[in-house]
Order: structure tokens, then sequence, then C-alpha cells
């Protein structure tokens, strides 16, 4: 591509969306990462309890949406029980609720990397070449890592959203600048 149809293309994207808009952004993004990491466990309770209030709210649409023409079967209904249980039990501990949702994913991850490890050194033996092996090493050995210690895992993980989210803000904020600059 020339300089020509770079600029053509950053024109367009600054008329369907707002240079101003994209700053926002940032500016939300940068604050919202600050946050996760001048208040790592505090920040993952409030999401931990917003994720309690939208299964809460997601199994009383489904149990209403049967009343209303929607699937009548059994499943749908204890999914949809399952959903306000679980709803109501975040909201009523959010700090198990948090240990246990964060420790339950981090383990889950584990697991699943292992598992994604385990099938990645198959198809490096099986003739795949060695970076597929050498993936599923490092995937084990980092699914052990995160099964070794799951509360710690989910405290890294928060801390490294926040630097990520500090990061993607401030590219956000300087790419809104070269829009109206483009504009």
């Amino acid at each position: 591509m020339n300089g020509e149809t770079i600029r053509a293309d950053i024109v367009v994207v600054e008329e369907t969306f707002p240079w101003w808009l994209v700053l926002l952004q940032g500016i939300v993004t940068l604050l919202f990462g600050l946050v996760l990491l001048a208040w790592p466990a505090q920040t993952l309770v409030v999401l931990v309890t917003f994720l309690g209030i939208y299964w809460m709210i997601t199994g009383i649409v489904a149990l209403v949406g049967i009343f209303f023409g929607g699937d009548h079967g059994i499943w749908t209904i204890v999914l949809a029980l399952l959903g306000i249980i679980a709803g109501v039990l975040v909201l009523a501990y959010p700090l198990y609720s948090t240990a246990i949702i964060s420790s339950f994913l981090a383990i889950l991850i584990g697991v699943l990397g292992m598992i994604m490890g385990a099938a990645g050194i198959a198809q490096g033996v099986s003739g795949g070449g060695w970076a597929p092996a050498l993936l599923g090493i490092i995937s084990i050995i980092l699914g052990v890592i995160l099964l070794a210690n799951p509360l710690f895992t989910v405290a890294s993980l928060v801390l490294l959203l926040g630097i990520l989210a500090i990061l993607g803000g401030v590219s956000a904020m300087v790419f809104s600048f070269r829009l109206r600059a483009a504009g």
C-alpha cells in the first residue's frame, strides 16, 4: 500500500467513527487499567458481582421467555433456575464467589492448556514438525503453573489485564489524535 491508500483508509474510518469517540474509548480503557492495577482484588470482586447480576438476569429472562412462546424444554427451565440461583449466590456472597469462580476459571484454563499441549505434542511427534511440539510443551508447563496456584494465577492475570488495558488505552488515544490530524 502506498501512503495515499493508508490516508484514504484513515479518512474513511474518521468519517464513520469520530476521532473524539476513539479518544474517549482510550481514556476509559486507560482508567480501567489504572483501577485494575491500583485495586486488583476489589476490581475482581466488582467484575464477579456483575457476572452474578448477568447470570440472574439471564435466568429470569429465560424463565419468562418460556411463557411467551420460547422453548419449553426441561433443560431450559433447569438452566434458567441455575442462572437465577447462581446469580443470587454471587450477590449474597461476593467474596467467596470471587475466590471460587476465579479459581475455577484458572483451573479450567490450566486443564485446557494441558490438553491442548498434549495435542500439540502428539501433532509434533506424528510429523507436524517441532513447532507444535514445542508449543505443546510450553502449554503443558503453563497449565501446570496455573493448576499449582490458581489464586496467584488470578491475581497475576488481573494485573496483566490492567497493564494491557493501559497500553490499549494509550494506543487508542494516540490513534485518535492521528485520526484528527488526518481529517
